[in-house]
């Protein structure tokens, strides 16, 4: 029979726990590996022409993953210029509605 100073089934927890830990640190460390495998991949290639062109490739993927997405800004700004007009007629019928009431 087991007993348990800090309380019934403290050490269960703390068992628990580190195996939870444990296994999200392997499948962390499994989805990691694919992508570290994509980007060496080009070294290995042996004819100069098709390695620059495997680099030229990643190369074009970073930078479309970097470029910044100029038409949602535009929309955020036409979003909240539509706001503020819709403010003003809000504004401008409520002061029409009651002075001094």
């Amino acid at each position: 029979m087991r007993t348990c100073e800090n309380g019934a089934g403290s050490g269960d927890t703390d068992l628990t726990l580190l195996k939870y830990a444990l296994h999200t640190f392997v499948a962390l460390m499994i989805s990691v590996a694919p992508a570290a495998a994509i980007e060496q991949n080009c070294r290995f290639i042996q004819a100069k022409g098709d390695r620059e062109a495997c680099y030229k490739r990643q190369e074009d993927e970073l930078a479309a993953k970097r470029k910044p997405q100029p038409a949602s800004e535009s929309k955020t700004i036409e979003q909240l210029q539509q706001m503020r007009r819709d403010d003003e007629a809000v504004y401008r019928s409520i002061n029409g509605i009651c002075r001094g009431c």
